[in-house]
């Protein structure tokens, strides 16, 4: 059985769990954008991507305490018309999930770097400012091992965090992007079928196998190569797998 379009619907079903993928640091050293954005990329993945709402509430929750601005990963590289971007590459900006402050972004075509306001509001400042900044892990490690899935599942808990999860359009092409190196046709991610509830769901820390008792051994795992699709496969199969730390 193939399926792929399912995306959608399964976001919505992650709300049975709170799946996280990134982790955010607050980082309260004053640097330029640049230099912000290097010290990213060195140290932890890039500066941070705010890709929906659920992104926001929690770089709000973690810059509260310190009510300082600090730089996110938006810049605008090209002057004469606006066109923001993200640092990490490949990240689409979404127009319908900015959180601009009232005003903003106006146009100070040498302003062209986005910061997150004392108010948790977005501003564009001088990139060449001073200031605290926001950083991101992004945890994905592919593993070269063939196993069932229910083995990749505990590898992953017993070496890293758990299996990927995928929450949003741009989790998908990052996870695209690591099982191009895959050893096997097909790689498990965190994505399993409940037979009782007629449901495809997400696994996280708070999930454990026994919670499984109407057992239906199906799982989803993703193509390592062509559209990377997602499809069904049997539990014993044995293939590549995604972990997050």
């Amino acid at each position: 059985m193939q399926w792929s379009l399912i995306l959608l619907f399964l976001m919505a079903q992650c709300c049975f769990m709170d799946c996280q993928l990134y982790q955010f640091h607050y980082i309260n050293e004053n640097k330029t954008w640049t230099e912000a954005q290097q010290y990213c990329r060195e140290k932890h993945t890039d500066l941070v991507t705010v890709t929906n709402m659920k992104d926001m509430k929690r770089l709000i929750n973690i810059s509260a305490g310190d009510q300082k601005e600090a730089w996110i990963g938006l810049n605008d590289p090209i002057n004469g018309i606006r066109t923001w971007r993200w640092s990490l590459p490949g990240v689409e900006f979404n127009e319908s999930e900015t959180n601009w402050n009232p005003g903003e972004p106006w146009d100070r075509w040498i302003s062209n770097c986005g910061i997150l306001g004392w108010n948790a509001r977005w501003f564009n400042a001088y990139c060449t400012y001073q200031s605290f900044f926001l950083c991101y892990d992004d945890k994905m490690i592919l593993i070269k091992e063939n196993k069932t899935w229910e083995e990749a599942l505990y590898y992953c808990r017993g070496h890293h965090h758990d299996l990927v999860t995928i929450t949003n359009m741009d989790k998908e092409k990052q996870v695209q992007e690591k099982v191009k190196n895959a050893s096997t046709p097909f790689v498990w991610i965190g994505l399993r079928f409940n037979c009782s509830r007629n449901v495809w769901f997400w696994v996280c820390d708070n999930w454990t196998w026994n919670e499984q008792k109407d057992d239906c051994n199906m799982f989803g795992a993703m193509e390592a190569g062509g559209e990377h699709r997602w499809f069904q496969r049997n539990g014993s199969e044995r293939f590549n797998f995604i972990c997050t730390n």
